[in-house]
């Protein structure tokens, strides 16, 4: 499964601009992370562009809907389901892998950036400071949806300082929104 393969399964199931929207923001902080550590790049946009791609069409049997059709119907590797699984704390799948640990720890936050960047005046996550994610993050009723708590724990399962997570997954979407490949910035 390369990246394109998972971007045309990714629309093909996700119907809705918003969702595709957090797989690609999700998919620009996996490989952020990827870059970072020296990891495989490919592998990691493949998890990020994957992970919720049966949210709409299946959201009671999220995401072992997905990851069944996902093993039945194409050659992705074992640790992009495992990882797909484990970013679900409902499954009970551990998160052994670098891999799954990163997908947990940003796939929360992407959802908090996208929300602060929504509320500028020009929508775009380009101009979004560090000091106002970190104030929006620690303010519950904003972006309520937003489960704080796992943002947090991811963070501590990577290793990395939560607020150096925040300014990661920041950085990382704000230069998927510079280089048009990520989809932060409001059209």
């Amino acid at each position: 499964m390369n990246r394109a393969q998972a971007h045309a399964l990714m629309t093909e199931h996700t119907p809705s601009e918003s969702l595709r929207r957090h797989m690609l923001n999700v998919e620009a902080a996996m490989r952020w992370y990827a870059r970072h550590w020296g990891e495989d790049e490919e592998l990691y946009a493949v998890t990020g562009l994957l992970h919720d791609f049966d949210y709409e069409q299946h959201p009671e049997q999220h995401p072992t809907w997905g990851v069944g059709y996902l093993r039945e119907h194409t050659d992705t590797p074992p640790e992009v389901l495992d990882a797909i699984l484990g970013h679900a704390t409902y499954t009970g799948t551990p998160r052994e892998t670098r891999l799954a640990r990163t997908l947990f720890a940003v796939d929360e936050l992407t959802g908090l950036v996208q929300a602060a960047a929504l509320i500028r005046p020009d929508r775009d996550v380009r101009g979004l400071e560090l000091s106002s994610l970190k104030k929006r993050f620690r303010n519950r009723a904003f972006a309520a949806g937003v489960n704080r708590e796992e943002v947090a724990q991811g963070a501590a399962e990577l290793g990395v300082d939560l607020d150096t997570h925040l300014g990661n997954v920041l950085t990382a979407m704000q230069a998927a929104a510079g280089e048009g490949t990520g989809a932060a910035a409001e059209p």
